[in-house]
């Protein structure tokens, strides 16, 4: 599952807007026109790789959505003294799990929401599967989400918000 499978997704889960989306990519810092939006959200096996009608989604731009969807969906948080203002950009090959964090904290969903959404989809996972998934890489108990798991967790995302 590439970035632009996981960006149209979670679009898909949320029901969200090309403008909306547009916008999110704004708050999370990166300026991305509505025309982009829509070649950002057409499936890569639709077009030739060096396509002009297809722009592929990276680990950068799907971050600074993520981090927009924080802002839009819960405002924008003050930095507390001694604190950097801006988020750090992820700095890890496994978008995955980067995904699970912060949809977490854009949705504020507790530990046992998120084992909801995963049975809504049809898997079983344990606190303790979840809590090794949403640790820091580097982590002794950190392990790599999959992308059956991510999948599924979108999948159990638009069973949740779109009925």
């Amino acid at each position: 599952m590439d970035n632009n499978d996981r960006l149209i997704r979670l679009r898909y889960a949320m029901e969200l807007k090309n403008r909306e989306m547009a916008e999110i990519f704004k708050l999370g810092g990166m300026e991305v026109s509505v025309p982009e939006v829509t070649k950002i959200l057409t499936r890569t096996d639709d077009f030739e790789e060096d396509s002009e009608d297809h722009i592929e989604c990276t680990s950068n731009m799907l971050d600074a959505f993520l981090n927009g969807f924080i802002i839009y969906k819960r405002g924008v948080q003050e930095p507390k003294p001694g604190q950097p203002a801006a988020p750090e950009p992820a700095k890890t090959s496994h978008m995955n799990n980067v995904l699970l964090k912060k949809v977490k904290i854009a949705l504020a969903l507790t530990t046992d929401d998120m084992l909801d959404i995963f049975e809504e989809a049809g898997i079983v996972v344990t606190k303790g599967e979840l809590g090794a998934l949403l640790r820091k890489e580097g982590h002794k108990n950190y392990k790599v989400c999959g992308d059956k798991f991510a999948r599924n967790f979108l999948k159990g995302l638009a069973f949740k918000y779109r009925g």
